[in-house]
């Protein structure tokens, strides 16, 4: 006679779904994607597809930012510390949202081409709509601005490049230390401080543009010194 553990299908957990996280800096992996696991637990046993998570963290990630960028226009000063949670909160979800969508669709063997466009696409929708709520807010000199938004897609240009096969990473420690020098790299911590910016100091908003910038670049030109170094000894 079969066993009972050979009739009953295996039914996946949170750590079944955390185990399959893609990361994403210390912040991610010890906040975010541990959410995100637990979105997933409950979209799999509703019947929830990927798909699906990836279109909430998209209307979710668009109305929070349209909220800021329509009282923004009354100055600095409208954003209150409400407005501020608002941001902090309703960001992180998305962003656990968009964690959830790729755990559940690598659990459950749902995941496509397809999918995996349509979750890039996503982000790269919400993101232009978060950097444009900051910088409603933090009304940074037009250059700067320029700079921010531009710098940004940095963010998620080397996270796409970050699952090929042929990635290489600059500082390949995983050490303490160096895992928390990462969080300046860390999109989930990124929007955690700016959300905390929004709600404690909205006024310094435009300081947080500025450091993010200039971090952003400094990572980029390092890249590229980094990996031509890399082409020129292959």
């Amino acid at each position: 006679m079969p066993s009972t553990d050979t009739l009953t299908p295996h039914r996946p957990g949170v750590a079944d779904f955390y185990a399959v996280n893609r990361g994403g800096g210390l912040f991610s992996e010890a906040l975010s994607q541990r959410i995100g696991a637990v979105i997933a637990l409950v979209a799999s046993r509703t019947g929830t597809k990927p798909t699906t998570l990836t279109l909430i963290n998209l209307l979710l990630g668009i109305a929070v930012s349209t909220v800021l960028v329509l009282r923004a226009q009354d100055g600095t000063d409208a954003i209150t510390p409400a407005y501020g949670l608002l941001a902090l909160l309703g960001w992180q979800f998305a962003y656990a949202l968009d964690c959830a969508d790729g755990q559940l669709a690598r659990v459950t063997g749902q995941g496509s081409l397809a999918g995996a466009r349509i979750d890039i696409l996503c982000d790269v929708a919400s993101q232009i709509l978060l950097v444009t709520a900051l910088v409603a807010i933090g009304r940074p000199p037009l250059w700067l601005g320029a700079l921010f938004a531009g710098s940004w897609m940095v963010n998620l240009v080397t996270s796409v490049l970050a699952t090929s096969d042929k990635a290489a990473s600059m500082v390949t420690s995983t050490s303490l230390p160096v895992r928390l020098v990462k969080l300046v790299r860390d999109y989930g911590a990124v929007i955690f401080v700016a959300g905390l910016v929004l709600t404690l100091a909205p006024a310094l908003t435009i300081w947080f543009i500025a450091a993010f910038t200039v971090v952003n670049f400094g990572f980029l030109l390092a890249s590229i010194a980094f990996t031509a170094r890399t082409a020129y000894r292959s």
